[in-house]
């Protein structure tokens, strides 16, 4: 069966002026292709930016994989070390990891979870040692008082 990622998204284009509408968009594209990488994303920007961490954290869980896959990394994220992919190149699938280990990170510690927030932020740190996408930074701020949103 042959889609179009954008034109199953279309609807989900005003999540902030029409939520109920672009929600039902986001589930129509999660249903006709869970295995697409562009819906996921739009999943995942969605769940986020309307602060369904939960929600957000499950979509982020899944493109950890298929970051994972694309890399040829190994599943559990707490095995992947430094050496296993060029995570220092600004390439879109290394980059890709690190941003989904981030962004699993803070939707953990929105949730609650800091300490397992702090250990998947911890191990982008590990594999982003200049701190380009800011894992190391954000794990710095779990335990600062939360001033701001």
């Amino acid at each position: 069966m042959s889609f179009d990622p954008a034109s199953l998204l279309a609807g989900a284009t005003a999540a902030r002026s029409r939520p109920l509408e672009s929600a039902a968009a986001i589930a129509h594209a999660l249903k006709t292709a869970p295995y697409d990488l562009d819906v996921r994303l739009a999943a995942y920007r969605f769940y986020f930016f309307t602060h369904d961490y939960p929600r957000a954290l499950e979509q982020a869980e899944i493109l950890l994989g298929f970051a994972a896959r694309r890399l040829n990394l190994a599943p559990d994220w707490r095995d992947v070390q430094p050496a296993d992919a060029a995570f220092t190149a600004h390439e879109f699938a290394p980059g890709l990891y690190l941003q989904v280990l981030i962004a699993i990170g803070y939707c953990l510690a929105r949730t609650g979870s800091l300490a397992p927030a702090r250990e998947i932020l911890l191990k982008s740190a590990e594999l982003d040692p200049t701190d380009r996408f800011g894992g190391a930074w954000l794990s710095t701020k779990l335990d600062q008082p939360d001033d701001e949103d």
